[in-house]
């Protein structure tokens, strides 16, 4: 379920935050649909075939403290009207959030630069419930980055929203290079304590940082532009 940024709080009988590209078809019952999201399928929703809304992507990295050999693209989409048309949990009486992470093609054009390309109608809207069509929207594209992939390494993670990606902006996020390539030790009650895995989460404002952490830090910066037909 966590593959791609382990930011996908909630499994959903829709979507999942990683999955193969296998079609389900469109009679997947709930139970099979909720099957294949645990193992990491899509479950009832699809892909539009032919989607059209591109934008080209650029991660840069500046002053890095080493290589990434992991770094995992996404585009995060979610359903903007689940309560109209979403399974109704019994217990509640309510919908669940809906939501995708799409995984999100990086490629390396240089030592501290990757392209890819989002597309903002990637999803296709359906009816899965019979409660009326779920109508998809693009939310935000992220990525994560390790050293070497190893599990106990730090993972920097940054994702810019739909409005500042359309709009052109670009996101810098700031990192403490100590914690390359994984997090150190902290001590606390019970002593000294090693962090694996570590989500580190940056900051857009470096100054916020502590001096001495603030004279040795590198940043991601995450900008998209709409691509050329």
């Amino acid at each position: 379920m966590h593959r791609v940024l382990k930011i996908c709080l909630v499994t959903l009988l829709i979507t999942a935050c990683s999955r193969t590209e296998n079609t389900m078809s469109q009679d997947l019952s709930t139970a099979a649909a909720e099957a294949d999201v645990e193992n990491g399928g899509r479950g009832l929703a699809k892909l539009n075939p032919q989607p059209r809304q591109a934008y080209d992507v650029v991660l840069k990295l500046h002053n890095a403290p080493g290589p990434f050999e992991r770094i995992e693209g996404v585009a995060q989409y979610d359903v903007t009207n689940e309560a109209e048309c979403g399974r109704i949990n019994p217990e509640t009486g309510t919908a669940g959030r809906i939501t995708s992470q799409e995984p999100l093609a990086l490629k390396r054009v240089a030592d501290d630069e990757y392209h890819g390309t989002v597309y903002l109608d990637r999803m296709l809207d359906e009816d899965y419930y019979g409660r009326g069509v779920c109508h998809w929207k693009f939310s935000g594209t992220g990525a994560l980055l390790k050293a070497t992939g190893a599990h106990e390494e730090t993972r920097f993670l940054t994702f810019i929203d739909a409005d500042r990606f359309t709009a052109g902006d670009t996101l810098t996020r700031h990192y403490p290079a100590r914690d390359y390539p994984r997090a150190s030790p902290v001590e606390g009650p019970s002593g000294i304590t090693s962090i694996e895995d570590y989500p580190a989460r940056g900051n857009e404002d470096p100054t916020v940082f502590v001096p001495e952490l603030r004279e040795a830090l590198f940043s991601i910066s995450l900008s998209a532009k709409e691509a050329k037909q």
